[in-house]
């Protein structure tokens, strides 16, 4: 998650904040501090009681308030009951775990709202049976540090009236759904395992958003025998996964579009240089360059042969996504926009135009970048693996990004463009691509609910108001 830094000055330095600023930043930074104690000992809760234990807990604890007026003696009763139960399950709990030995191979990639599953692989490597135990992941922390709190706004705050904005709480839980990662399981019981058995099972974990997913380690527990408390130890390692962008089901999207003639070649498709295509070898005239000069054949034949070439002729689409939104822009939004560029990929790749043809996936991440797959070239998978770590940029890269495929109209077929809005700078880069004899295909996000095919529909540039109506 991509925070927002604050405008730097003139002379380099960030400016002061207003003294009326000042005030709210401390009252949430305190409460901050009073949600990050909160979540602490809510985690500690749930990882050392079980549902029912922390019942008990609760109830122990309001009979002990209320137990302060001694002339209550059903309070004391009650009191002195949960504690008897808390203490017998806590003697419970100090029983060693079993000599187990956990081996899991995580998924190498998943997919947001996919159940990702992987294989565990259990071994009893103890003398006695080991019996009661279950297994879970445990995620890493999601709480936000306190520049993330304080610099971030939940998109529901527009809505809160004052006070509740500035308790922060609504924001509290938006960035702990949004840092989580995954939808947390339940454990999952093991059955019985004898004394050196083996037991084989699957675990699957829910992705809520892209990027890598940080595990803090496959965790063994145990319940005690009134089922109250847990004893725990991490069991595998941590690992992490790489979640692949959502994906859309969406329509046949075939823009238009002719042969380009492909300086370099295919073999310099997604590099940088002047060749062509390689056809054979003929006989040496006056005006051949020295540096096609085949000189193994020389050798061979006693006189001068050079190479010759073609200029190569094939499709090449692209495949345009702006990740350049404007200051205050919905963050749904834009994980819309990268949903669909993801959706769009496959389709896009299997047959672009022709069986020789190439598609490139440009956007804009630090600096321009193209990435080029078919014909040997890349693969949709490291098209989908940077898709799933890209960042909201600055809204000043669109410039350097429209320059980019302004300058390479030339050798593209046809453009497919995935805008965030409608603005004068994309009307402008729309307008210059199809003044270079591109054929541009639009799709403007305007709805972050779009969540099925109907709701992608391309867009006429000149009028693009009859689909963002039909989008909302």
């Amino acid at each position: 998650m991509q925070r927002r830094a604050t405008p730097a000055g003139k002379d380099g330095r960030r400016p002061r904040r207003s003294i009326a600023e000042r005030p709210e930043r401390v009252i949430k930074a305190w409460s901050w501090l009073n949600l990050r104690i909160a979540s602490a000992g809510q985690n500690w809760l749930r990882r050392h009681f079980t549902p029912a234990g922390q019942g008990v807990l609760a109830a122990t604890f309001a009979a002990g308030l209320v137990g302060i007026d001694t002339r209550l003696s059903a309070a004391h009763q009650a009191f002195a009951f949960g504690a008897a139960l808390l203490f017998v399950a806590w003697l419970g709990t100090l029983t060693p775990l079993p000599k187990v030995q956990v081996q899991r191979r995580l998924p190498s990639r998943a997919a947001v709202g996919e159940p990702a599953r992987f294989r565990v692989q259990v071994r009893n490597s103890g003398r006695r049976t080991a019996a009661g135990l279950s297994l879970h992941e445990r995620l890493a922390d999601p709480r936000p540090s306190l520049n993330t709190f304080l610099d971030h706004r939940a998109p529901v705050e527009a809505r809160l009236n004052p006070f509740e904005r500035l308790l922060g709480y609504p924001r509290w839980e938006w960035l702990i759904r949004s840092a989580r990662g995954a939808e947390p399981q339940p454990p999952a019981p093991l059955p019985a395992i004898g004394p050196s058995g083996e037991l084989a099972l699957e675990l699957a974990l829910t992705p809520t958003r892209r990027g890598w997913l940080h595990l803090d380690g496959l965790v063994l527990g145990r319940i005690d025998p009134l089922g109250l408390m847990r004893r725990e130890r991490i069991a595998a390692n941590a690992g992490r996964v790489l979640v692949l962008p959502r994906r859309f089901p969406v329509p046949t999207l075939r823009p238009p579009g002719r042969r380009r003639l492909q300086p370099g070649g295919i073999e310099l498709a997604a590099s940088r240089g002047d060749s062509r295509e390689f056809m054979g070898l003929r006989d040496y005239l006056p005006g051949d360059s020295p540096r096609h000069i085949h000189w193994a054949a020389w050798a061979r034949c006693g006189e001068p042969v050079v190479k010759e070439y073609r200029d190569e002729y094939f499709s090449r689409q692209a495949l345009l996504l702006d990740t350049c939104p404007a200051p205050g822009d919905d963050p749904a939004r834009f994980e819309t926009a990268v949903s669909v560029a993801a959706s769009l990929l496959a389709p896009l790749a299997e047959h672009p135009n022709g069986p020789d043809g190439l598609l490139d996936l440009i956007l804009y991440a630090g600096g321009v970048r193209i990435l080029t797959a078919g014909r040997g070239l890349l693969s949709t998978a490291a098209m989908l693996e940077l898709l799933a770590c890209i960042e909201p940029q600055p809204a000043a890269g669109f410039a350097h990004l429209a320059d980019t495929i302004a300058n390479r109209a030339t050798q593209q077929s046809a453009c497919l463009c995935v805008l965030l809005c409608w603005d004068a700078p994309r009307r402008e880069l729309v307008a210059a691509l199809r003044r270079a004899g591109l054929p541009v295909t639009l799709l403007l996000i305007a709805d972050r609910d779009a969540h099925t095919a109907a709701d992608l529909i391309p867009v006429d540039p000149d009028d693009p108001a009859p689909a963002l109506a039909r989008l909302r």
